[in-house]
């Protein structure tokens, strides 16, 4: 027993120790490979999330729907990770809404809208997608206050949403 106790500690030492040197000196950062690599440094989570969510929208408007359900898997769990590393943000909180909203969970969807309109009351696209998730879920009410706070923007949120409810409503 205590030589396997002996064997361990030696081992975590090696490890610790000798084992990264090793690896920093020829393949970790700054080694001889960092070097020969040239772009970008690697996208951050946010970033990541909201090019697959275009991706699955794209794959979306071609009719290509498991194609598009799972990219948009893959964007909502870059933008859980973005938002637990970067809380309380506006804009990944409108996209975990949309997100949500497209995979069909609706009740997750109308949180995160929420709660992105608690930290930002006048994002104007933020207005917009809870607008047209009111109109998705039949609450014409609640859309209408939606264009309402969007009504002196002078902007296309306005102008969608607007069309949106006259659609659905004319």
């Amino acid at each position: 027993m205590i030589k396997r106790i002996i064997l361990i500690f030696i081992f975590s030492i090696f490890i610790t120790n000798v084992y990264p040197a090793i690896t920093d000196k020829d393949h970790g950062p700054g080694g001889p490979e960092d070097k020969k690599k040239k772009g970008p440094p690697p996208a951050k989570k946010f970033k990541l999330g909201f090019k697959e969510m275009k991706r699955a929208i794209k794959l979306e408007k071609k009719g290509k729907i498991k194609k598009a359900k799972i990219k948009y898997e893959k964007a909502l769990r870059f933008l859980l990770e973005a938002n637990s590393s970067n809380p309380g943000n506006p804009d990944i909180l409108n996209y975990l809404g949309y997100i949500y909203e497209k995979m069909n969970d609706l009740e997750y969807a109308e949180i995160y809208y929420r709660l992105a309109l608690e930290i930002d009351p006048n994002n104007n696209i933020t207005n917009e997608y809870l607008g047209k998730f009111y109109l998705t879920t039949n609450r014409k009410s609640k859309a209408l206050e939606r264009l309402k706070v969007l009504k002196n923007c002078n902007c296309k949120e306005y102008n969608e949403l607007k069309k949106s409810i006259e659609e659905k409503y004319n």
